[in-house]
């Protein structure tokens, strides 16, 4: 019998079942590649300058694209961009716009296309400049090599445009063409004006030069990354002979990229390198950004083990930063994104979780003064936008319930108070994507059971003034389905409470035991019990409905807003709390819930989810029968520097919590099902990982299944069916070694 055949008849014997109404389980290629439920009416815009429009790049009605605006207020459109003027000069075929940037003053737009991936985003492609005012279209760097083109900006004036190619920044003249290189050293090792892979990867950083506002000058990063150690990762499928593809990749506990921080004339010359303080290899600098109106930079610096931010002013002319602020922390800090200044540049905005909780505050500029804006017992999650001339700050928080997240408003100038505004009949998640004025915003609310309802609302009452979307036809497609839905739900792990979901077949009886399979993640990046659509969990639905109880519980250290204990009790020690939480938090809901069978528990998890579930299955073998590990970091010193140490330290200054994190150290605790999943391309989480545990399951005698996918990058989702083939082994793998249905 084929799979595709044994999936059937598992499907329609477990489907025999006692309902009364029709249902449509998913297939597994519903499950994979959706279209059972589709949604309308996206919400990301790009809102203008004037706060009051904001723009899309939409088909007219030849099929042609167009850049048009939209009004906030009364939804009239116009047309800022017609086909006819996205058209290439020399071959007048249609330019496929990927992005558009206009110039301040609205006189001339960026048209982005052609574009490459570089690691995880398409930041590298051709650029071309239309002026609005004339219709005319010309291409930027047309003496460089083809899409090498990286962050093209306009000047503030908009005469010039600069950008990266290969590493060195240019300056390019709108009005002759003459195009100006400004850096000179860039080369595989010396990268001007981007980033090397780490800083991407962990501190978000791609975008690597600044225009001054008077235009005169550009500050930008340079990475030196000789002294790293680079990567190999061997390509055996596209040529009878490996290609080796290297990179630098500083693995915990090694020699980090020197990085610093300079500035140029626009119009070229020697760039004058600022003096921070500290070794360049062992500090972070992950932010700067010039202070609005003036020649004076505002930079974060991070001391290597990220417990300490420094942040700095520098004036264009002077070498020697003044430092303003210090943040410390005993165990992390994040960056600080959203860094609004007030009053004239008298005050800047801060996050910090001094108090307990993360809130914001407001800091006087030669930061002796740090008031409040927002407190409580509660996390502020993030900035959502601010009304400047009314003083009013939005942000996003969730007091009361912690999968749930909603819209509050406090006073820039306040006593701290806070004000809910997201309505209060909306139980789930808001979204909101605020105009520059912070008059306007695109709101979303959805949650696990409503697909994303999507209206234009105007503040400071947060007034509904036009629906964009409800997407009724996906709700009654989801609701046709007839699934179960997620329910949320509760355990512990001894005396703490922890959030839980879980899911269960359309013909579930209350009075058999099901078997149980755990979908973790746990580290700090993410939290997986969220109250949000999620294109209605088919996948999840999928294996439940083959006889499963699916099921997901946050631990301490997820993301989540708990306050700053709950997210930090795990520093030095990442990977211990969370099996301990999914242990004791699997063996609780089978206290309350009879029909959860513990002779049949599984776990799986992709990525920091798969060292989890790795972590799981051998330091609990009698809990955890069954498990799938994708793209797991099976030694943490095998991972990169910035994520690692930022919860960890290094392993030199912490042996035992790397020892005591990392699966690999407890391999010999095996002996349930065990498969391992891996991309042999995957530049983030190196297949290294997987034949280092391999080698060491192996050397104990243990017996376990493993895939890899050739050149699969970490989703592992390139070439022609990978994620389909992914799914199928998946779901083969759990009926074989955890005996679905009820008993």
């Amino acid at each position: 019998m084929t799979k595709k055949n044994l999936f059937t008849l598992v499907l329609c014997l477990f489907c025999l079942g006692t309902t009364t109404h029709a249902q449509h389980i998913p297939t597994l290629e519903e499950a994979v590649y959706g279209g059972l439920i589709k949604t309308e009416g996206g919400s990301n815009v790009s809102w203008m300058k004037d706060g009051e429009r904001y723009s899309k790049i939409e088909k007219n009605a030849e099929g042609a694209y167009e850049v048009t605006a939209y009004k906030a207020k009364d939804n009239s459109k116009e047309v800022l961009i017609p086909a006819n003027m996205l058209l290439n000069p020399q071959t007048g075929k249609p330019i496929s716009v990927r992005n558009f940037i206009f110039s301040e003053d609205n006189s001339k737009v960026l048209i982005y296309t052609n574009t490459r991936r570089v690691w995880r985003y398409d930041t590298r492609g051709d650029y071309w400049v239309l002026n609005l005012k004339n219709g005319k279209l010309q291409q930027l760097g047309k003496s460089l090599p083809e899409a090498t083109l990286m962050f093209a900006k306009f000047s503030p004036d908009a005469s010039r445009v600069a950008y990266v190619s290969r590493n060195n920044i240019y300056v390019e003249s709108l009005v002759d063409g003459k195009i100006n290189q400004l850096t000179q050293d860039g080369n595989n090792e010396i990268v001007n004006g981007t980033f090397d892979w780490v800083y991407e990867e962990e501190f978000n950083c791609r975008d690597g030069f600044r225009w001054s506002p008077d235009g005169q000058y550009i500050a930008y990063w340079q990475s030196d990354t000789q002294g790293t150690g680079w990567f190999d990762i061997i390509n055996n499928v596209d040529s009878i002979y490996p290609k080796i593809q290297r990179f630098p990749y500083p693995k915990a506990g090694t020699a980090n990229s020197a990085v610093k921080v300079g500035y140029v004339s626009a119009d070229g010359g020697n760039t004058t390198w600022l003096a921070l303080p500290g070794d360049a290899r062992n500090h972070y600098i992950p932010r700067m950004e010039f202070i609005p109106g003036c020649n004076e930079l505002f930079i974060q610096q991070m001391n290597r083990a990220q417990n300490t931010n420094k942040v700095w002013i520098a004036k264009i002319g002077e070498n020697t930063p003044v430092n303003i602020f210090t943040d410390q922390d005993a165990a992390w800090l994040e960056t600080n994104d959203n860094v609004r200044w007030l009053k004239g540049n008298k005050y800047f905005t801060w996050e910090s979780e001094r108090d307990g909780w993360r809130h914001l505050y407001r800091v006087s500029r030669d930061g002796k003064e740090i008031k409040p804006i927002t407190q409580g017992a509660f996390d502020y999650i993030q900035e959502v936008g601010a009304d400047m001339d009314k003083g009013f700050v939005y942000f996003i928080a969730s007091p009361d319930n912690f999968t749930q997240r909603y819209l509050y408003q406090a006073r820039l100038f306040g006593n701290g108070e806070v004000k809910r505004l997201s309505p209060v009949d909306q139980s789930g998640q808001h979204r909101y994507i605020m105009s520059p004025s912070g008059k306007w915003a695109v709101h979303t609310f959805s949650n696990s059971e409503t697909p994303p309802v999507i209206d234009m609302v105007s503040f400071p009452a947060h007034k509904s003034v036009r629906l964009i979307t409800d997407n009724a036809k996906a709700k009654e497609q989801y609701k046709a389905l007839g699934l179960q839905p997620k329910e949320f739900v509760k355990t512990r792990s001894g005396e703490l409470e922890l959030d839980a979901w879980m899911i269960k077949p359309v013909n579930f009886d209350p009075s058999k035991k099901y078997p149980v399979i755990i979908d973790v993640y746990g580290e700090p990046a993410n939290a997986t019990v969220q109250d949000v659509w999620s294109g209605g969990s088919l996948w999840h639905q999928y294996l439940a409905n083959l006889g499963y109880i699916i099921v997901s519980i946050e631990n301490r250290g997820a993301n989540a807003p708990r306050g700053r204990e709950w997210r930090k009790c795990i520093y030095g020690e990442v990977g211990t709390f969370a099996s301990e939480d999914q242990a004791r938090g699997i063996q609780d809901l089978a206290r309350q819930y009879s029909f959860i069978d513990t002779t049949r528990i599984g776990i799986t998890g992709w990525s920091g989810g798969g060292s989890q579930t790795l972590n799981s299955m051998f330091r609990y073998p009698d809990v955890f029968h069954t498990g799938i590990a994708i793209a797991f970091v099976a030694d943490q010193r095998l991972y990169d520097t910035i994520y690692q140490e930022r919860y960890m330290n290094t392993p030199q200054n912490n042996p035992e919590g790397y020892r005591k994190g990392s699966p690999i150290s407890y391999a010999a605790g095996l002996k349930g099902n065990l498969l391992l999943i891996h991309g042999t391309g995957d530049d983030n989480v190196h297949y290294q990982n997987c034949e280092m545990l391999v080698n060491e399951l192996v050397r104990h005698g243990k017996i376990f299944s493993q895939i890899s996918y050739p050149m699969r990058s970490h989703g592992i989702y390139e070439g022609e069916g990978t994620s389909l083939h992914l799914r199928k082994t998946m779901a083969d793998y759990w009926l074989k070694n955890l005996p679905a249905g009820g008993k």
